[in-house]
């Protein structure tokens, strides 16, 4: 039985993610069910004007488990496990969904999130992953899928957190990565994290199989939020026995539960290549090949580069956080060949860079001083 969560953030702390734990320790202890597979944390399209955070939609499937039994976390000084296969039997759904329906409204945040909840035997069709990772989604087209494959679902506010409820359980991971999460106890929201820089540093060179946690250029952590919410920091990687090293090496202040999720991170499945002209709108990201106008470099430390493309004249920005960004745009010239990643946003109109890559360099030439003869 496939579980999906969606919206459920809240400025007094809560995340999804959270809410997955929560949701996870209660069928395991209280209905016996065991997790098929990793919980998935599926990132969404992140040009969304409306997103929270970081757009990720949760799913979870659950039954009887069988097969390879495989480590995965401890919540509440319980130990987690995830199934490779299940028994031919799946659960009630509707029980499912009233067993979860409090939990959602225990955190619940009317003036920040509009949470989506859906119980389905079936998946979704796989369209709806990419419609979800690439695009913005119409309510109606989700709501008629829905129909199609017979769910059970909770909505609250606008309902909206169903339309990432189901282009998460749409995801098939052909190609995927983990992160490893952990929590702080609930009186710690809100307060300042404590953890070991140190340590960071090290779990990063010594877990070749992670990514995205230490910069090394500029000594910044990057596993660590800055927001109120329950996470004390997302470790990234490829492999779950990696992460889970990592997870020993990292000193933090104590922690209250951790679980390692199948994620789309790391994979530009939101990205469109080769976009038609007339299909080039804000709101979603794109690969963009081009050649180098101008650069310029405003007020505040944003650098701002325009490119010659098969779309026009398209403005690429780097903003002030995106220090080595802006650093290598400033190398650029006029004429150099460039892929451009990122979003498109709506005003102003300009690719927000996510990834750089120089295709082509145009020689130049500098005139130097006669030589003393």
């Amino acid at each position: 039985m496939f579980v999906a969560a969606d919206d459920t953030d809240s400025m007094r702390g809560n995340c999804t993610t959270y809410l997955a734990t929560e949701i996870i320790f209660d069928l395991i202890h209280n209905c016996n069910l065991d997790l098929i597979g990793p919980p998935r944390l599926v990132r969404l399209n992140p040009a969304i004007p409306w997103k929270t955070r970081g757009n990720g939609s949760l799913v979870m499937r659950f039954g009887k488990g069988k097969g390879k039994k495989t480590f995965i976390g401890e919540i509440n000084g319980e130990p987690v496990y995830s199934f490779d296969d299940m028994e031919d039997w799946e659960p009630n759904k509707e029980m499912i969904l009233e067993r979860i329906k409090p939990l959602v409204g225990k955190y619940h945040d009317p003036e920040y999130s509009d949470p989506g909840i859906v119980v389905s035997e079936k998946r979704p069709s796989e369209e709806f992953y990419f419609l979800g990772v690439r695009r913005v989604v119409e309510r109606d087209t989700i709501v008629a899928e829905l129909e199609r494959i017979g769910v059970v679902r909770y909505e609250l506010g606008c309902g909206r957190g169903i339309i990432g409820c189901t282009c998460g359980m749409a995801w098939i991971p052909n190609d995927f990565t983990y992160e490893l999460l952990s929590y702080r106890p609930q009186e710690r929201w809100g307060t300042e994290r404590i953890f070991d820089r140190d340590s960071v540093y090290v779990a990063d060179h010594t877990i070749s199989s992670s990514f995205n946690s230490w910069e090394d250029r500029s000594g910044r952590v990057a596993i660590v939020p800055a927001t109120p919410c329950p996470v004390m920091y997302g470790f990234r990687g490829d492999d779950i026995s990696d992460l889970i090293r990592g997870h020993d090496i990292i000193k933090t202040e104590p922690q209250s539960r951790w679980l390692v999720f199948l994620t789309n991170q790391g994979t530009d499945d939101h990205i469109i290549y080769d976009c038609p002209r007339e299909e080039f709108i804000p709101n979603s990201s794109y690969s963009v090949k081009g050649i180098v106008k101008k650069v310029e470099r405003i007020r505040g430390g944003h650098t701002f580069m325009t490119i010659d493309s098969e779309y026009g004249e398209v403005m690429c920005a780097a903003y002030e956080p995106s220090r080595e960004f802006r650093h290598a745009i400033d190398w650029l010239t006029p004429g150099d060949k460039v892929e451009v990643l990122g979003e498109l946003r709506e005003s102003p109109r300009s690719l927000n860079i996510e990834k750089l890559h120089v295709l082509e360099t145009v020689d130049e030439y500098e005139k130097i001083s006669n030589p003393v003869c």
